[in-house]
């Protein structure tokens, strides 16, 4: 069966290397089932039903990706989009968790059909490299952001707008703790260094009797919740087509970048830099987007930490079934999620937030027409504490720059539209 359906042969593997590839690749990426929560938690949605949620998707992700491309990629909600959920759209804009879903419902339907069409083509290849890696950037330091408020170790300040907390309180000290071995444990090369560094900040805080021990096992929390609560009208006002641009173009971005990046490291890209099966990916990834919405969780997108299990081998879709398999498995220790203090998961997003933000590097500074809008995307991300708006400022800029400077040739025809739409969303729809 497993020959037929992922042709093991032909691939040069075996079903033991490929459960191997699939655990280690769940190891690296399972941090999500207790830090997805948590994020979504503060959108007012229900936690236990979101740890649900979040495994579902997560393995119908998986299995979309393992039977439709046949590639060892997983897939699962994706970092950076679930705070842009809870805090920009939830928490900064005011409007419910049922219109957030209903956005990322509708940006899925639409990458569904740039997928199936060769406008994706079109449009990834019209955007700057520099603005690409900017977004990438400023969606790290929007995380930064986060997770060093979620620490405790940024406070609001009415005079300087921000500042530090009390950096000697527990949650400051655990928090520094758990990057730090997040940090050593990955420069090591320990499978599961972040899922390692989360548990050893709640086991400490367990022990001296700082945080609650809920258990481990239990059956799983209901889905009811969250399950189609998406609201689809609330989510095609006008006043939110950024906000589904938003989560459109980061995760279109971002899982073609992950796409490439995973088929090149894996041996599967042709000679003359194609992806096979590529728009199968695509859909499989869209697809995942509008089911996870649909059980309740922020966009669900494809995992760089999938390179984990391809370099131990994993060739096939029978390394993300196996990832789709333990999401499942992992239904049944809700206890353990909800025993996780909100500084233990901290660390995490700061260590991926790290991750986002090389991104800089790739910004062609000695042209300082891409350099000034690469920044101001970047910056504009964490200071509006909303990602939308940081994509806004960077193609609105990007244009003005380029006109001003006579360089009317580097806009393309897609980034000038962009530019006009997005600005007659700030101005003439406030």
């Amino acid at each position: 069966m497993f020959e037929q359906l992922f042709k093991l042969s032909e691939n040069k593997t075996t079903v033991k290397t490929e459960v191997v590839a699939g655990l280690t690749t769940f190891l690296t990426m399972a941090y999500i089932i207790f830090v997805n929560p948590q994020i979504l938690g503060m959108a007012k949605m229900p936690v236990g039903a979101v740890f649900t949620a979040t495994c579902v998707a997560a393995a119908i992700g998986c299995f979309l990706m393992a039977f439709l491309a046949n590639y060892p990629i997983a897939l699962a909600p994706g970092m950076g989009l679930n705070a842009y959920f809870a805090f920009g759209v939830v928490g900064g804009m005011g409007y419910s968790w049922q219109v957030a879903l209903g956005c990322v419902f509708i940006s899925g339907v639409i990458f569904l059909i740039i997928s199936v069409l060769p406008i994706r083509e079109w449009i990834v290849n019209a955007i700057p490299k520099s603005l690409k890696m900017a977004i990438a950037a400023g969606i790290g330091l929007f995380l930064a952001l986060i997770a060093l408020k979620n620490a405790g170790i940024v406070v609001g300040n009415e005079a300087t707008l921000v500042a530090h907390g009390k950096l000697t309180s527990w949650p400051v000290v655990m928090a520094a703790l758990g990057f730090a071995l997040i940090v050593a444990l990955e420069y090591r090369k320990v499978m599961g260094g972040v899922i390692i560094g989360i548990l050893v900040v709640t086991a400490i805080s367990i022990a001296v009797g700082q945080q609650k021990f809920g258990g481990i096992f239990d059956v799983p929390p209901s889905i009811a919740p969250v399950l189609f609560q998406m609201d689809l009208t609330g989510a095609a006002k006008v006043g939110l087509v950024t906000v589904v641009f938003a989560f459109l173009f980061v995760d279109l971005f971002d899982n073609t970048g992950t796409l490439i990046a995973l088929a090149h490291r894996g041996g599967f890209m042709r000679p003359d830099g194609t992806v096979p099966r590529l728009n199968r990916a695509l859909i499989s990834d869209s697809a995942a987007a509008m089911l996870g919405a649909v059980v309740g969780t922020s966009t669900t997108t494809s995992y760089i930490e999938s390179a984990s299990g391809i370099n131990v081998g994993g060739k096939t879709g029978l390394t993300a079934a196996v990832v789709g398999v333990l999401f499942l498995l992992a239904l049944f220790i809700s206890p353990l999620a909800g025993s996780i203090p909100a500084y233990a998961t901290a660390p995490a997003l700061l260590y991926v937030a790290c991750l986002l933000a090389r991104g800089l590097t790739e910004i062609e500074w000695d042209d300082i027409t891409e350099a000034a809008p690469a920044v101001i995307t970047a910056i504009a991300m964490p200071f509006t504490f909303s990602i939308a708006e940081g994509i806004s400022f960077g193609f609105i800029s990007y244009v003005g720059i380029k006109l001003v400077s006579g360089r009317f040739r580097d806009i393309h025809p897609a980034v000038g539209i962009l530019a006009v739409l997005f600005v007659i969303k700030d101005v003439v729809i406030p």
